[in-house]
């Protein structure tokens, strides 16, 4: 019998994400296999992204002044 997510117990939730969680680092390890070019790209997209926010708020916060 199949059940909702919300009616499950908080063991039984805690189990759920544990297996997410690792299902979604055995795709990173397996996309870092198979692409690991592509990969390396998308992490430094988003380090230059989050470089420039925080540059952006830094900058917010020293115009403020």
């Amino acid at each position: 019998m199949l059940r909702k997510l919300s009616s499950l117990r908080a063991t039984d939730r805690v189990h759920v994400k544990r297996i997410v969680g690792l299902l979604v680092i055995a795709l990173l390890v397996f996309w870092v296999f198979v692409s690991p070019d592509s990969a390396a790209d998308t992490v430094q997209d988003i380090g230059s992204l989050l470089r420039e926010g925080a540059e952006s708020v830094i900058s917010f916060f020293t115009q403020l002044v």
